[in-house]
């Protein structure tokens, strides 16, 4: 059943890169026609699993170079709930969102992606940070034992969604199945405030927020499957319904909680990214504020500050800046707090530090009411 997806897909996916390829050759963008490259230094990056990014600068002086990075599909089970319930996700890099690359605004981005011979589909990348060729989708196509490279320049400066895209229907199922994850270009000067002065952080965290979509039997219980294509249909049908079973964070109900809570000191000061490739959300640090929000993600644009609860689109990336004036521990949610609270879409901050009663203080303890 597996190999007769490849054989399907083939067809349809033929048609959209031949059109993209002809729309390229007129534009002048197909490759091998790129300017000379041969100079610029080439610098190779090891991808960490979120919500870590790997080490980077802010700003840099450095000329644009050639930002290296591998993706290694894997298809597997993951355990989504405290219940046990499973998807046959798809992922980059083995975790739900794929890693956040890093690079600055003229950088050059090249992507080796590998679909290793154990899986079983057809597989691609589509960078919303690209320009031309389905953002890279029409490229990228590689099938189990197959392996691509892909270079694109980094041309606009945010936060930007990556996912996989390989046609059709073919489409949601891949990316509501975990096959997403984010890029930051940084402006080369780094971040700044509303006024243009410049903004640093300390920390870098990633929050992929996750839809899932998981069957249920005929006895109600969730539905566990041994390969992603025995599951599609079933899987589909409840995609239908637009309704997912779960709405979490970085793959799974309390993957950043508890032991795996994420940690500030008072004074830090936090940049969180935060994507989702399917559906609109709406981020709110409970206890804390987005001092700087870039909403729609991209640096150029001047960020709001103060904000309560800020919005991401389906299909984007958004940045908020905080710096932690208290400690105790903070709640990071989906403000659809049903989402939140009976989905799974929440995350905690612990933070260490002095209590500052200027900002907060309990005058009164609960007493009876006399």
């Amino acid at each position: 059943m597996n190999k007769q997806f490849l054989i399907f897909r083939r067809p349809r996916l033929a048609k959209v890169f031949a059109a993209a390829a002809i729309t390229a050759a007129f534009s002048g963008a197909m490759p091998g026609l790129a300017q000379d490259l041969s100079q610029l230094e080439r610098v190779s990056v090891d991808l960490v699993a979120p919500p870590f990014v790997h080490a980077h600068e802010q700003a840099t002086s450095a000329e644009p170079r050639i930002v290296e990075f591998e993706l290694v599909i894997e298809e597997k089970k993951l355990v989504i709930d405290d219940y046990g319930t499973t998807v046959q996700a798809m992922t980059f890099g083995g975790s739900v969102p794929g890693p956040l690359m890093v690079v600055h605004e003229g950088d050059y981005v090249e992507l080796t992606l590998i679909n290793p011979e154990t899986n079983t589909l057809l597989h691609n990348i589509d960078f919303h940070a690209a320009t031309g060729a389905l953002g890279g989708g029409a490229l990228t196509e590689v099938a189990p034992g197959e392996q691509v490279v892909l270079r694109f320049k980094a041309t606009r400066a945010g936060v930007f969604v990556y996912h996989c895209a390989p046609g059709g229907p073919m489409i949601p199922w891949h990316v509501v199945s975990g096959m997403n994850g984010a890029i930051m270009v940084l402006p080369r000067e780094g971040l700044s405030d509303q006024s243009g002065n410049p903004v640093t952080y300390d920390k870098v965290y990633y929050i992929g927020e996750q839809d899932f979509y998981i069957p249920k039997d005929e006895n109600g219980d969730y539905m566990e499957f041994d390969s992603p294509g025995e599951g599609y249909a079933d899987m589909l049908d409840v995609m239908l319904t637009l309704t997912p079973t779960h709405e979490v964070f970085n793959g799974a109900v309390g993957a950043l909680t508890g032991d795996n809570a994420l940690t500030a000191e008072v004074g830090e000061t936090v940049l969180f990214v935060h994507s989702q490739a399917n559906r609109d959300t709406r981020p709110h640090l409970i206890g804390g504020h987005g001092d700087l929000v870039w909403e729609t993600g991209k640096f150029h644009n001047v960020p709001e500050v103060d904000l309560e609860t800020w919005f991401i689109r389906g299909g984007s990336a958004g940045a908020a800046l905080y710096t932690f004036l208290q400690p105790g521990l903070y709640a990071y949610v989906n403000h659809n707090l049903i989402e939140a609270v009976e989905l799974g879409a929440t995350a905690h901050v612990t933070v260490e530090g002095e209590w500052d009663d200027d900002l907060m203080t309990q005058v009164m303890a609960p007493t009876p009411i006399e």
